[in-house]
């Protein structure tokens, strides 16, 4: 089975540099980063080839999540490339917690890109070292992986307002 990739791609009024800036500093990643109604708890960032960022949400229902990311390359204000997955609160790579065959581990690339003072994001992701019955549930995931990351991508919008 081929790798199942999937897309999504936002523009937003606000200039390439503030994007940047608000992807790549914790203290601004904790004020917009994860799924929407989530409430940031904890964090830690190295952004450079080779780092890592670790998070904690607890979500509406009192449940706790970790994740990282694991940063493979980063281009200043063109390009990051890295691997997501779910965690446990020490950093070691876990499961989904809603599901036993979600990809352990998915490739993303975010691509930034300016013009007349907008930016977009047009990011990719595909699963990494996957089952082929991983990479069907990762494709079956699509549209709630759309609604997830539109909701994340809003709370991008309404934070660079208040940015700006």
């Amino acid at each position: 089975m081929s790798d199942p990739v999937f897309k999504i791609s936002r523009t937003f009024d606000a200039p390439l540099s503030l994007v940047w800036e608000v992807y790549s500093q914790k203290e601004h990643l904790a004020k917009w980063w994860g799924p929407k109604g989530f409430e940031w708890i904890s964090g830690r960032l190295d952004f450079r080839p080779g780092g890592i960022f670790h998070y904690g949400m607890k979500a509406p229902t009192g449940q706790m999540m970790w994740g990282k990311f694991n940063y493979r390359e980063i281009v200043p204000m063109q390009k990051i490339v890295f691997t997501n997955s779910f965690s446990d609160e020490a950093g070691m790579t876990t499961r989904a917690p809603f599901a036993a065959n979600f990809p352990m581990e998915v490739m993303n690339t975010v691509l930034f890109s300016e013009r007349d003072g907008k930016t977009t994001l047009d990011m990719t992701g595909t699963p990494f070292n996957a089952s082929d019955d991983e990479k069907a549930f990762f494709a079956s995931m699509f549209p709630s992986m759309q609604q997830g990351f539109k909701g994340t991508l809003d709370q991008l919008e309404t934070y660079l307002k208040s940015q700006q």
